[in-house]
């Protein structure tokens, strides 16, 4: 079996979040470049992984293979509207077993929840956009820790990518994109850093 390739996906605000303080997607974070961007992405996606309250909020008109995490899947669960996972009750390696036995890639569109249990199983991209000039305070970051302060490329960073190359997406809206990518084994060194 070979691993799929895990590529995350999300726009924030300078302040790192992808969301406001009541939990929804604010418009100053829709941008029609980086929404092309996103989906010409998700179409590369043999499985697309996101958290159950994104699934709810986000209809899927071209019926993308799903993956939803939640805690009220026992395991790993066939729904009608797509697999339920269940994280705290099978491992990774199993559903990959499972979903994507060819390998192929997963997209992992979000909430936090999600970022965060595919930022430790380990992104091969994590595709970042930043909405400049946005300011989200309270919000719900990134990752967790973006909540304390802790910039999101510094957490990419240790979890083992790199920032390619920035660009403006749209440079009158002011959205730029970074693709963090997964350093190889020889950039990560000898001691696998």
């Amino acid at each position: 079996m070979t691993s799929p390739e895990i590529h995350g996906y999300a726009i924030v605000s300078d302040d790192d979040r992808i969301a406001d303080a009541g939990g929804a997607m604010p418009k100053a974070l829709h941008n029609k470049a980086d929404w092309a961007y996103f989906q010409a992405e998700l179409d590369r996606a043999d499985l697309i992984a996101l958290g159950r309250a994104s699934h709810e909020a986000t209809p899927n008109p071209k019926r993308r293979r799903r993956l939803v995490l939640s805690r009220t899947a026992r395991g790993l669960e066939a729904r009608g509207d797509g697999w339920w996972w269940n994280p705290e009750a099978a491992a990774w390696p199993e559903i990959a077993a499972s979903l994507a036995p060819p390998g192929g890639r997963v997209g992992v569109p979000g909430g936090q929840a999600a970022f965060e249990i595919f930022l430790k199983i380990g992104f091969a991209a994590f595709h970042l956009s930043r909405a400049r000039g946005v300011v989200l305070a309270g919000g719900r970051g990134l990752f967790e820790a973006c909540e304390r302060g802790v910039p999101a490329e510094q957490i990419l960073s240790r979890a083992g990518l790199r920032a390619g190359e920035t660009i403006a997406i749209d440079g009158t809206a002011r959205v730029e994109l970074t693709v963090w990518r997964t350093l190889s084994p020889v950039e990560r060194g000898p001691n696998g850093r």
